[in-house]
């Protein structure tokens, strides 16, 4: 098993910039494809991105698609989304999730990922 924790939300105004980092615990970070995701109030959990276990495939979803990068360090056992250009309308509560693999593969459904962190809050307001 892996134990997520988010760190890296707050308050920014629009057009500014966040970091948010997840860090997992327990071994074999390495076989863990890893996910994005994002919650506003009263909305259904969105797909934002995802990378595959090598850090070699990366995956975004069309609303952040040109502001948001991720990217992980498995020597850390950290993945973290860089979210520029920020908007209103990104103010959420944001959860990365793990997958165990061995493929190469991207996951993009927040049903292929059984591991997830309690989440960080992001809001975007002036």
């Amino acid at each position: 098993q892996v134990q997520l924790i988010e760190s890296g939300g707050g308050l920014v105004q629009p057009g500014g910039s966040l970091r948010l980092s997840c860090t997992a615990s327990g071994r074999s970070f390495t076989n863990y494809a890893m996910g994005w995701f994002r919650q506003a109030p009263g909305k259904e959990r969105e797909f934002v991105a995802a990378v595959n276990r090598t850090g070699t495939n990366t995956f975004y979803g069309d609303s952040v698609k040109g502001r948001f990068t991720t990217s992980r360090d498995n020597s850390k056992n950290t993945v973290v989304l860089q979210m520029n250009s920020l908007k209103p309308e990104d103010t959420a509560l944001y959860y990365c999730a793990a997958k165990y693999t061995t493929s190469g593969t991207v996951y993009l459904a927040d049903s292929s990922y059984p591991y997830w962190g309690q989440g960080t809050q992001v809001t975007v307001s002036s």
